[in-house]
């Protein structure tokens, strides 16, 4: 049997980066991933795209809303969606959720079974590159007060800082390859870079939509009614883990080279505008898992259909393997001096429950978090641009940070491009419209539909949802999978703190549509479609999750109050760590995976210097003999202590 340095568990953006680190090293790594690596779940080829483009979403009213941020909602359950959960390695699909009427307003099925007072509206993906397949691509970095909210009054500080995390902020912004413009994000965002920092790309080309709202609201003051304060509107480019061009500025002048499929270097690799990107990007324009394996050195080993349903420890507690399942329930067994568990924050939990393991503190499964995203959506006076680029290109930021974050939930506000898609359906919905409901056809119908899509836009309010303990996942006690396991139980709930947060998003909403002279179609029916729905002050609110999954192991600095260290160590058992979203203390007002990718990239370098600690050389010269020395005076040892 091989013994390895290191074992993997998930192949997604986090488990990718450890064992590329690592393997680069000399380390022997094996990742074990619980999904099929192949036509569907790997490679994403041209028989992706097919896929995708060849489906049908039949019915976009009536679907729960986007499995992962911008996934375009759809009925039937992942219609066009092109990776497909095996029985033995399930996963949650957004599509598993509808609402109801009454208490509690929702109705969960499928993987990923619910008890909460609300829905947790995200889902996950079990495949080779996991999530990271089908993610939207944004990559802004967290601000600096991000990493403690305990000062606002709410959630939980990190036991790192900003500046601890940067230098490896700076290479995940490398190893994903990440566009962006140095200046407007040190000067509209608040981001302390130095003077001479060049991101690997200069910045995406503003969409239409971006153009038309800086043309009409930059420098326009809005109201918050919870935070009794006006904020200034300006148009900021978000960063984007896809190619553009490349900045001769970047790493002090040596420049930077994209990387396409399978992580080749491509210099010509642009984005294409295919307004693809979720599930697939035809150009390899944006940064997917599959790029960082494309360059694992050959002493990694990826292992697919490998459901990891225990973690081995010795009497002491130390790590010392892995059993994994086969998908015809086959049980192995796997030895590694070190085990990283990199399986998304939702199964990482569920691993370590099954394993009873890392929970003296009694926190894991626990502060489970998201980012609730409140949409509003209407239709601009003139062309919107739409389906022309990434599902996002621009957003406010003048909502993230300072003190109003005491009174409700901070938030940055997203552009969506892609008209309806995330809060309708894709343009399916606008043909049903017209045909069903006006009754037009023909040249009608084609102008109505044309005039309706070429207008449309969204505005995504990405909240804050701070650590709360009584946010979990537990194992369900009597529903098991295919294999036997126990399925995820989640319990979830919008507290206060989120609720007022979006009561300011929807009041700034209305104004800044009041401004733009838009028609706001907002309306959160019909009741199937919405099961992140409640009411609040007099007025309801709807909500689609971001698929940001953070917290069932959170990271602190007390093994009392905690699951891992700062480094993403388990507290409580040496050889163990719990990577991933997981571990953040915080989700703040930023998309996750850069964070995540840095306390990756920041774990490998721990975990390397953990495994030459093991490797450094043993001495096998005879002890010295013990010194003879003269009795030292009272006197003279207190003089040298």
């Amino acid at each position: 049997m091989t013994r390895y340095d290191v074992i993997v568990v998930g192949a997604g953006v986090a488990g990718s980066l450890v064992a590329h680190r690592l393997g680069r090293l000399g380390r022997r790594v094996l990742v074990l991933e619980a999904g099929t690596a192949g036509t569907a779940g790997m490679t994403g080829t041209a028989d992706t795209a097919d896929t995708a483009s060849a489906a049908s979403p039949a019915d976009a009213t009536g679907a729960a809303g986007p499995g992962h941020e911008g996934q375009p909602a759809s009925d039937p359950p992942s219609a066009g969606f092109p990776f497909r959960p095996h029985p033995a390695a399930p996963w949650p699909d957004v599509s598993d959720l509808a609402g109801t009427e009454g208490i509690p307003g929702y109705r969960a099925s499928g993987h990923l079974r619910q008890d909460g007072p609300l829905p947790y509206a995200s889902g996950y993906v079990r495949a080779n590159g996991g999530t990271g397949n089908v993610w939207t691509g944004l990559a802004p970095r967290m601000l600096p007060e991000d990493f403690d909210t305990e000062t606002f009054g709410y959630g939980r500080r990190w036991p790192l800082t900003y500046d601890d995390l940067e230098p490896h902020y700076r290479a995940a912004e490398e190893e994903l390859g990440v566009a962006a413009d140095a200046d407007e994000q040190r000067e509209h965002v608040g981001l302390p870079f130095p003077d001479d920092y060049a991101f690997p790309m200069r910045a995406l080309p503003a969409a239409r939509l971006d153009r038309v709202l800086s043309a009409r609201l930059d420098g326009r003051r809005v109201k918050d009614p919870v935070a009794r304060r006006e904020v200034e509107l300006r148009v900021v480019g978000t960063p984007h883990a896809r190619n553009g061009v490349p900045d001769p500025r970047y790493d002090a002048g040596r420049g930077y080279v994209p990387r396409g499929r399978d992580g080749r270097p491509d210099p010509d690799s642009r984005c294409a505008g295919s307004a693809s990107c979720i599930p697939h990007c035809p150009s390899y324009a944006k940064y997917t898992p599959l790029k960082t394996q494309g360059r694992w050195s050959a002493t990694v080993t990826l292992r697919d259909r490998s459901v990891v349903s225990r973690v081995l420890v010795d009497a002491g507690g130390r790590a010392t393997g892995v059993e994994y399942r086969s998908y015809d329930g086959r049980a192995s067994v796997a030895h590694a001096d070190v085990v990283v568990l990199a399986a998304h924050a939702v199964e990482n939990a569920r691993l370590l429950l099954l394993s009873g393991l890392a929970d003296r503190s009694g926190q894991v499964g626990r502060n489970l978090m998201d980012h609730p995203v409140l949409l509003t959506w209407g239709l601009l006076p003139e062309d919107a641009g739409p389906y022309r680029g990434p599902g996002s290109v621009s957003g406010f930021e003048g909502f993230r940070a300072g003190p109003a974050r005491r009174l409700r939930a901070p938030f940055r506000v997203e552009f969506g491009t892609w008209g309806w898609i995330w809060a309708k359906g894709p343009v399916d919905t606008d043909v049903h419209h017209f045909l069903t409901e006006r009754g037009l056809i023909g040249a009608e119908l084609r102008r109505a539909v044309g005039d309706r899509i070429r207008r449309q836009f969204t505005l995504q309010f990405e909240m804050e949802q701070s650590a709360d303990p009584a946010n979990r996942v537990t194992l369900h006690p009597h529903e098991r999978d295919a294999l036997g396991l126990p399925r995820p139980l989640v319990t979830y709930d919008l507290d206060e703190h989120v609720r007022e947060g979006m009561v300011a998003a929807r009041a700034v909403s209305d104004q800044i549509f009041e401004l733009l002279g838009a028609e706001d179609h907002t309306d959160y029916a019909p009741v199937a479609a919405w099961p992140g729905r409640f009411e609040h002050g007099g007025r309801t609110y709807g909500y689609r999750g971001a698929g940001h999954a953070a917290g069932t192991h959170i990271m602190g600095d007390s093994p009392a109050t905690s699951v891992v260290d700062g480094r993403q160590r388990c507290w409580d058992h040496p050889g163990l760590y719990a990577v991933g979203c997981g571990s953040m203390p915080s989700v703040a007002t930023s998309n996750p995976t850069l964070t995540m990718a840095a306390l990756a990239l920041r774990s490998a370098e721990h975990i390397e210097a953990d495994l030459a600690s093991r490797d450094r050389p043993v001495s096998l010269d005879p002890p010295p003999p013990p010194s003879v020395t003269s009795e030292t005076s009272p006197t003279s040892r207190g003089a040298s202590a």
